[in-house]
C-alpha cells in the first residue's frame, strides 16, 4: 500500500535564534521521509536535525533565520 499522511505539516512560527521544528505523521511505520526546502534535499547538520520514530517524522531547525521560512 502507498504511504499517506496522517498529520501533515502545519506551518510553524518561531522566533529568530531559537529553534523551529516541524512534525508530520505517515500511515506506515519507518517509510523514508525525505526533507527539502525548495529543490535543496535537507541532510542532517549543525543546522539541520532529522528524526523519524515509527510513523512520525521530525525537522528540527536550529538557529532559525528569516531565510529558513
Amino acid at each position: 500500500l502507498p504511504v499517506h499522511f496522517k498529520h501533515w505539516l502545519k506551518n510553524e512560527e518561531v522566533e529568530e535564534g531559537r529553534t523551529a521544528v516541524l512534525r508530520c505523521e505517515l500511515t506506515k511505520p519507518n517509510a523514508p521521509v525525505e526533507w527539502r526546502k525548495g529543490d535543496t534535499v535537507l541532510q542532517t547538520s549543525d543546522k539541520y536535525e532529522i528524526r523519524q520514530e515509527g510513523t512520525r517524522a521530525e525537522l528540527y531547525i536550529y538557529d532559525a533565520e528569516a531565510q529558513d521560512a
